[in-house]
């Protein structure tokens, strides 16, 4: 394993693989800073680029782009007051009235020298759970497969918020999606309506495409406002900054911890990881009246967080096929299309390429932040763009994305399809997430039920471990409502008012 460790850095310092990789932390620099796109979307953007790529230059590309969004984001969240990513949005606390102060340099290189750090813990325990997690996976069989599937679309549906019935109509729409094609066990046509093009099913990449980025593009379109409308004058102390990391070491430690524990769980997401990790380091602070007018420590703990979950969310993906976070739901699509199957074989046959992942986030993350540090000014400028110019090129890019993916106009159509209904789902607060994983779990759910009906009938139930991870799944459904009715039952009663008969004014005793 150590072996296989250290030749998968020499597969990620091959010069193809290493010019790709720079392509993409260049195209998630721009995407980092330019609030509105996001990690996600631009993963979904980029998916199809990477048919033709070795499995490892495509996660060089993609992972290379998608954890440096993650730090990038935080300038605009610090010069701005505009989180430049959705996870980005702790930073903006103290981070912006640490510009507003004069202090944007020192906040700069807190945010960006404890991301770097978040990344390097998240991607140590990434490495480390790997002799863990291949024994465990190697146990396991279709039934436990099947219930872990289950179980990552229970996680996202019951942790929706206030929209579990939403996010339970989402995951159901998404698995009726994932039927469309061929029947594997019949090898009849379902839910084709007498169209050829859907005997195949529908490609995940034109339904990425549109479901996220198609309806991100759309909404970009409809705001018609510049991205920011001030500059910033001041942004020296970047050294202090840099210390003031080093001083708060334990903060960036506990942050990144928080950001890899919660990025495991599927359907939690980085914007829980980066609220939990910022309130914590406010409960644990000497001075914690200082955080939201300027303290240093928001902005390591949020940093820090912002990167380490990247790293956590991984976990489950591989080793289980189930993402933790609505990116590697994304990147669950590159394994599809690059001809790998999550679980056992990325932990046994293709581990150099799990480790080479590991790998690609340090460099990316060390890249990243050196040249941030010197091309701080040249990058505060982007955010000067007008939205509304950046439309254009991204619609032309989604609809040459979609096309690409199987050279098939009705692509195109799926990917306007989708991107209404990521609208839709916008506008009315619909989770988007349920169907996506519905979608692309669908197919592994169907597959492993019916490899565990013909090894084992079913009896296999009744064993242990499934019906452990079926307790599980009703927990994870059932304990939302629990806590709901907690919160009811430990709201105060009104006191109730009496008055005389008398009492003309109305006034009680």
């Amino acid at each position: 394993m150590f072996q296989t460790f250290f030749q998968s850095l020499l597969d990620v310092l091959q010069p193809e693989t290493i010019a790709i990789m720079l392509v993409g932390i260049a195209i998630g620099f721009v995407v980092g800073v330019l609030p509105g796109l996001g990690g996600s979307v631009t993963l979904a953007l980029m998916l199809p680029f990477i048919f033709d790529m070795e499995p490892v230059q495509a996660f060089a590309f993609l992972l290379g782009m998608w954890v440096v969004t993650a730090t990038t984001g935080d300038i605009t969240s610090v010069l701005f007051g505009v989180p430049g990513e959705a996870t980005s949005a702790a930073t903006v606390f103290d981070g912006y009235p640490m510009t507003k102060r004069g202090e944007a340099g020192r906040a700069l290189g807190a945010a960006l020298l404890s991301s770097t750090q978040g990344a390097l813990l998240g991607a140590f325990f990434l490495a480390l759970s790997v002799p863990i997690l291949r024994p465990l996976v190697l146990a396991f069989g279709p039934p436990e497969f099947l219930m872990l599937t289950l179980l990552g679309l229970t996680f996202v549906v019951a942790l929706s918020g206030r929209n579990v019935l939403k996010g339970f109509l989402m995951a159901a729409l998404g698995m009726l999606v994932a039927l469309v094609g061929i029947d594997p066990q019949e090898g009849v046509p379902r839910y084709a309506f007498g169209q050829l093009y859907l005997w195949d099913g529908i490609d995940i990449v034109p339904l990425v495409i549109g479901l996220f980025a198609g309806a991100e593009v759309l909404q970009l379109m409809l705001s018609k406002t510049s991205i920011a409308t001030r500059t910033a004058d001041n942004i020296s102390g970047i050294r202090q900054g840099v210390r003031d990391t080093f001083r708060h070491w334990t903060v960036v430690v506990r942050s990144s911890a928080i950001g890899i524990g919660i990025g495991i769980i599927p359907g939690m997401g980085g914007s829980v990881s980066q609220f939990i990790a910022y309130g914590h380091a406010q409960q644990t602070s000497k001075h914690p009246e200082r955080f939201g007018k300027g303290a240093v420590e928001g902005v390591l703990a949020a940093g820090a967080n912002n990167n380490a979950k990247d790293a956590g969310s991984l976990v489950p993906t591989i080793a289980f096929g189930i993402p933790g976070s609505v990116g590697a739901a994304v990147l669950l699509g590159a394994f599809l299309i690059t001809g790998l199957n999550p679980g056992p074989e990325m932990l046994t046959t293709n581990l150099n390429i799990t480790f080479s992942m590991v790998w690609i986030m340090v460099l990316a993350n060390i890249v990243a932040v050196a040249v941030s540090f010197l091309l701080i000014r040249q990058l505060v400028k982007l955010t000067l763009i007008p939205g509304t110019w950046l439309v254009p090129f991204l619609l032309v890019l989604l609809g040459v994305g979609a096309f690409t993916a199987s050279n098939n106009i009705n692509d195109i159509f799926v990917m306007l399809a989708a991107a209404a209904l990521g609208v839709v789902a916008i506008h009315w607060d619909w989770p988007r997430v349920p169907f996506l994983l519905a979608v692309v779990l669908g197919g592994l759910a169907e597959r492993y039920l019916f490899l565990s009906y013909s090894l084992h009938g079913w009896s296999w139930l009744t064993t242990p471990s499934v019906l452990g991870l079926g307790a599980l799944i009703v927990f994870v459904a059932v304990w939302p409502y629990v806590r709901a009715m907690r919160r009811r039952g430990k709201e105060p009663v009104p006191a109730r008012v009496e008055t005389k008969d008398n009492d003309l004014t109305g006034v009680g005793k």
